[in-house]
């Protein structure tokens, strides 16, 4: 039987799984289907990461990491979770195949991603010119106009951070009611350097060879055209996490959820099933950076070591 199961190979799962054999777990296995790194090794550039002071890509930021979990005894088992369940003090991970594994505690690590919008122009310039992490990539666009895609609370909070880096956000939604809080709506509403184009569409996204060069946009109340010229959209459409694998066969969800389907958890990563713990963007109220999922990864880990040695 597995002492830690960990799910989910990006930097909360392989920060989680360092701490735990370093802290002496000895049969630790990472479920991840593809090589470990996540999400982030898709990121052209990062430079916000504490302590690293080049400019790296995803791939190569996230390469250490593989390297000092696994020299510690971390075992990667590269298939696909379909399942986790629990019966009595174990758990119970399925694989794709029909494969199971049993394991005395879990760290849920899966992630998630942004929803794309499917405009026209997305997938060509994704990564060029279009983000869905406005404290990722604002800094790229310091004194520059931008357009931020959304109408939701993520997309208004965001909209207000870029307005302090960027000369103008211009703020696109479908309507003219935004479905964000009350007080952040009032402050967009009042932020000088925060245009509102509502009710409108996104038509499509231009650019060339170095990037996005403007975003077209169509009024839907007058369906006029227009052309902003900028060379960053920030899209916030939505954000899907992996949590369909928590889904039990009569339907409820292995631990508690919000209704996005992120999972609840308390300051130690602690959900409301004894043993199974949470990580990184899967949980709810997640900051999406790296750095906060490395920091969940950790303390996933050190509550897990408590668990078992009570145990």
């Amino acid at each position: 039987m597995i002492d830690l199961a960990i799910i989910g190979g990006g930097p909360a799962g392989l920060t989680a799984g360092l701490y735990a054999t370093r802290g002496g777990i000895k049969n630790v296995v990472l479920f991840e289907k593809g090589m470990p790194g996540g999400q982030i090794t898709g990121s052209s550039e990062i430079e916000n990461y504490p302590g690293v002071k080049e400019i790296v890509s995803g791939m190569d930021f996230m390469q250490p990491w593989q390297e000092q979990c696994f020299r510690f005894g971390l075992r990667h088992e590269m298939s696909e979770v379909t399942r986790v369940s629990k019966n009595g003090d174990v758990f119970t991970i399925s694989l794709a195949g029909g494969k199971s594994e049993q394991a005395k505690a879990v760290i849920f690590c899966a992630g998630g991603s942004p929803k794309k919008a499917n405009l026209k122009g997305e997938e060509e310039f994704w990564g060029r010119g279009i983000s869905t992490c406005a404290t990722c990539d604002g800094f790229f666009y310091k004194d520059q106009e931008v357009v931020v895609l959304g109408g939701g609370d993520t997309a208004l909070e965001e909209a207000v951070y870029l307005s302090r880096i960027c000369s103008k956000v211009h703020l696109v939604h479908r309507r003219n009611e935004f479905r964000a809080a009350p007080t952040t709506i009032e402050h967009v509403k009042h932020n000088d350097k925060i245009r509102l184009v509502t009710p409108a569409v996104v038509e499509e996204i231009k650019g060339d060879s170095s990037g996005v060069t403007s975003v077209l946009v169509k009024h839907t109340d007058s369906n006029q055209l227009e052309d902003i010229a900028v060379n960053g959209i920030f899209i916030f459409v939505g954000y899907d996490v992996n949590t369909a694998t928590l889904k039990q066969e009569n339907g409820s969800m292995l631990c508690e959820c919000d209704e996005w389907g992120s999972i609840k958890v308390d300051l130690q990563m602690k959900t409301n099933v004894p043993g199974l713990f949470a990580a990184g963007d899967v949980r709810t109220q997640a900051s999406k950076q790296v750095v906060c999922a490395a920091g969940d990864g950790a303390t996933a880990a050190l509550q897990a070591i408590a668990y078992l040695e009570h145990k």
